[in-house]
Order: C-alpha cells, then structure tokens, then sequence
C-alpha cells in the first residue's frame, strides 16, 4: 500500500517559488536544505495529517549532477506550479514490482539523520506526463513533517488531471486509497485545495 506523504511545488530561482506558495496559502515557509545527487534544495511547510508541502528548485550555486534531475526539473519552465505528489511505503521495491515499467529505480539519499529511499526515473520523467506520483521510503523514524511548525493548512483535496487518468486511478487503485485524491480526464497538471488559517486557497 502507498500513502500520501508530500506535495512538491516547483520554480526558479528557489525564492521565487517560496514566495508565490507564502502568498497563496498566507503562512512563511521553513528553510529546508539541499538534496545530495539530483542538486536542488527547497524549502518546506508542515501540512495537517503527518503530511507536509516542498518549494523545490534547481540549486544554481551546486554543482550539474552526473544523471537527469528528479521530477523532471531539468526541462521545468515557466511560473511555479504544482508538479509531483509524493507517496510513501513501507517497501519500496515490493511496491514497484507491484506496478509497470517508469516509475523508477531506488536511489538511496540522506541528508543529516534524515535518511530515503526514492524511485527516480532514469530519464527524470514519471509515468502520465509526471502526473503519476513519486515513491518514497523513509528508513528509521525520522521524518520532516514531525520536525515542522503546524500553522494551519491541510490538504483538503487533491485532483489529478491527465488525457488517460480514468487509467492511472484503475493503475493505484489497488494499493492507494485516500478520499481526498481523484482523477479527472483532462490536461495534464495537478492541483490541490489547501485549507489555510483565512480559508480555502488552490494550488495548480
């Protein structure tokens, strides 16, 4: 089974991101810290529910990694946006040989006691136009969200738009179930109603 662990919201330059979500959602964001291989860094925001928000950008003062970037950021263009969910498991290669080709291989990553395993493309592309999620498995107890301030905001619902998303929900059906995901026939893209502390705000 997969669980909804996070939300990425991608830009450039990293301050530019940080600030669009701190003004839709109308809470600070908390420094984050760089991601070792793939050379992006972020900033982050405690979410209700044992869940948590990313501001994510390419790191210009790092160094090109020696593979494609994870969530496809290297062809990332345009205003921030939402662009991956993110969903955790308890084993992470058992889950992968429970679905297709593309979803990725582990790569193994640590920053501080902060210790991950991520499924990642080789080509830094997921399946459905990256409108399927990502997979992660935390090893050991800690996590981000535990160490993050609660100011309030949630995930109240999360729509996944795709040409084929009558498919990819039939493709999770089996290990996902969370009320608040569904799949809509459309243009690919994502986008999440969050609550905030003045009411409801969208992400997209």
């Amino acid at each position: 089974m997969i669980t909804l662990d996070h939300i990425a919201v991608a830009g450039e330059p990293l301050a530019a991101v940080t600030a669009q979500v701190e003004a839709t959602l109308g809470v600070p964001l908390q420094q984050g810290g760089e991601h070792p291989i793939f050379h992006t860094h972020n900033t982050l925001l405690g979410l209700e529910d044992g869940l948590y928000l990313e501001a994510i950008a390419i790191n210009p003062s790092a160094p090109a990694p020696d593979r494609p970037r994870w969530f496809d950021m290297d062809r990332f263009t345009g205003a921030p946006r939402l662009t991956n969910w993110i969903c955790r498991c308890d084993d992470l290669d058992a889950t992968l040989a429970e679905l297709p080709d593309g979803f990725g291989t582990p790569v193994d990553l640590q920053r501080g006691d902060l210790r991950w395993r991520m499924a990642v493309p080789l080509d830094g592309v997921l399946p459905y136009d990256n409108c399927a999620p990502a997979l992660i498995e935390w090893v050991g107890d800690a996590h981000p969200a535990s160490r993050l301030t609660q100011q309030g905001c949630g995930i109240a619902s999360l729509e996944v738009h795709h040409p084929q998303a009558a498919e990819l929900g039939a493709l999770l059906a089996p290990i996902l179930t969370d009320g608040r995901i569904s799949f809509h026939v459309g243009e690919a893209k994502l986008m999440a109603q969050m609550t905030t502390p003045k009411g409801r705000a969208r992400l997209c």
